[in-house]
């Protein structure tokens, strides 16, 4: 079966799927990912055909994967970057719709080079639901994080705090309308260019809810339970971890710098604070210092660098797989992306979170009420005296360590990867449904 997997946003909300893609890929399928252009190199060294939208994420709110396709926000990229205030609302919103309106005017070009399967993020889905309408693509929904309203919290793209059950599922009821709104200008671009009627995005997200469309969230149940109140179709299957070589090793220079002292502090911010790496590297390196920790400062798009004096015990370090370096360290400060928090849990590693933007409120909270972390220091709260207490506790109580072990013994348990192969499956059989017990509804695509 020919398998498109269509992703977009920053790399926290792309890399994931070269995982899936993988596993699709060794189950025997045809398997191809569509993203922007900067994550080529990532899709082809995951063994899978690269096929490009047209859109830049950097100029977007960095896609819609944490609020996506029903917010319009990003779970991992953002321009609500860096240490400043950042755009207002307003131009988050203005931003978002510009990157999608681009995104669907290469995605339907993407799609006709061949197609039997449809794999949809939670940022292309409100656009590739118009696409299987016009060609007769079966779809299915492959989400990072939750975007159905629910009781249990509140839209998790706001960073809103917890409310009455009543609140948050009217808030996000009211995330939905607001991303219907983002959708708007590009989803009547598409339908004009595939010859379809005019249909609003609300009128078609709406069409998707009532036949249970159905939607594979690929995190841990660790973190986030299935909501009791989602409707059938929603299921939560796992972690789709980031692919990478099996025989990738550590740099010499790290390996030897891990050998030459006690377990280090990861200090990283992915795709945060574009260009704040020099103020954050300080900080970084008078935290460890006054917290007597050895550290690793790991650049993103901050570019993090450590001081000139910043000595022996501090290494700054490029791209590494967090598969390979997490195990060794003591604890990760990082801006609590779905994928570097499931990526610390797993480790069995602590975090100290210092959410930024978007999602990542949400689950630094959640790694919080797990004990695997400390409380979330706010990015624009950040202080070389906040950080250092954070990480004197992290790295020092042995109480998250185990949290997070424990969290890690539950996630070892799931196979996300396997339960959209049983979906894929039932798709290829034509049956539409899993039908399979311990499932709340339907998993087969449509």
């Amino acid at each position: 079966m020919r398998i498109l997997i269509a992703a977009a946003g920053s790399r926290g909300d792309v890399a994931p799927y070269t995982g899936l893609g993988a596993e699709l890929r060794r189950a025997g399928h045809d398997v191809a990912l569509a993203a922007t252009d900067g994550f080529a190199p990532l899709v082809r060294g995951a063994g899978l055909e690269f096929r490009r939208l047209p859109a830049d994420h950097r100029t977007g709110t960095g896609g819609a994967d944490g609020g996506g396709a029903d917010g319009a926000g990003s779970g991992s990229g953002g321009a609500a970057r860096g240490g400043g205030g950042g755009p207002g609302k307003r131009e988050l919103m203005r931003s978002a719709a510009a990157f999608v309106t681009e995104l669907g005017r290469g995605f339907a070009d993407a799609v006709a080079e061949g197609t039997d399967l449809l794999l949809l993020s939670a940022t292309t889905a409100p656009l590739g639901w118009h696409l299987a309408e016009a060609t007769g693509t079966p779809t299915l929904g492959v989400y990072l994080q939750p975007t159905a309203p629910t009781g249990d919290f509140p839209p998790v793209v706001t960073g809103a705090r917890p409310r009455s059950r009543f609140v948050n599922r009217a808030a996000g009821r009211f995330a939905l309308r607001m991303a219907d709104r983002v959708y708007g200008r590009a989803v009547a671009d598409l339908r004009a260019h595939l010859d379809l009627a005019p249909l609003s995005p609300a009128a078609m997200r709406r069409r998707q809810e009532a036949a249970n469309w159905p939607v594979l969230h690929g995190f841990s149940t660790a973190l986030v339970p299935r909501p009791a109140d989602w409707r059938v179709g929603l299921e939560v299957v796992g972690t789709w971890w980031p692919a990478y070589e099996p025989a990738a090793q550590l740099p010499p220079e790290l390996a030897d710098f891990l050998r030459a002292g006690p377990a280090p502090v990861l200090v990283g911010f992915g795709s945060m604070a574009g260009g704040d790496g020099e103020r954050l590297g300080g900080i970084a390196v008078r935290a460890l210092r006054r917290a007597g920790l050895r550290g690793i400062l790991q650049g993103g798009s901050a570019g993090l660098t450590a001081a000139g004096d910043a000595g022996d015990d501090v290494l700054a370090i490029g791209d590494v797989p967090h598969a390979l370096l997490f195990p060794h360290l003591a604890a990760v400060v990082h801006h609590a992306g779905a994928g570097t928090s499931a990526a610390a849990l797993r480790a069995e590693v602590p975090s100290v979170p210092v959410p930024v933007t978007a999602d990542q409120p949400f689950w630094a909270a959640r790694l919080a009420a797990l004990g695997a972390a400390t409380d979330p220091i706010p990015f624009r709260a950040l202080t070389a005296e906040r950080l250092s207490g954070a990480l004197s506790r992290a790295a020092g109580e042995p109480s998250y360590a185990r949290a997070a072990k424990k969290a890690a013994a539950h996630m070892a348990t799931e196979d996300g990867a396997a339960r959209v192969l049983e979906a894929v499956r039932y798709a290829t059989e034509g049956t539409g449904t899993t039908g399979t017990p311990g499932t709340t509804g339907t998993t087969g695509a449509r």
